[in-house]
């Protein structure tokens, strides 16, 4: 993954940016040495939220499947967290 410094996006702007976004997708952004940001195109990211989703409805599924859902309405939600009480 390519990387820029604070101070090379200070002078080059978004043109600094665009031939390591063109080759890779995206570029980690350095300040004073450190990987503070990474910036990405909007293709990638696109695709990294697909993918969080994604393993958001698997982990709901597989909890639905192995019986961690407590409810099946909200009525029987509230008397559950009421009792509870």
């Amino acid at each position: 993954m390519s990387t820029l410094t604070a101070a090379e996006l200070k002078r080059g702007g978004v043109s600094a940016l665009t031939p390591a976004l063109d080759k890779e997708g995206e570029v980690i952004i350095t300040v004073h040495g450190k990987a503070r940001f990474v910036v990405m195109t909007a293709e990638k990211y696109d695709t990294l939220r697909e993918l969080e989703l994604s393993e958001a409805v698997r982990e709901a599924r597989a909890d639905y499947n192995a019986g961690r859902i407590a409810d099946n309405t909200v009525t029987k939600h509230l008397k559950r967290i009421t009792d509870e009480i």
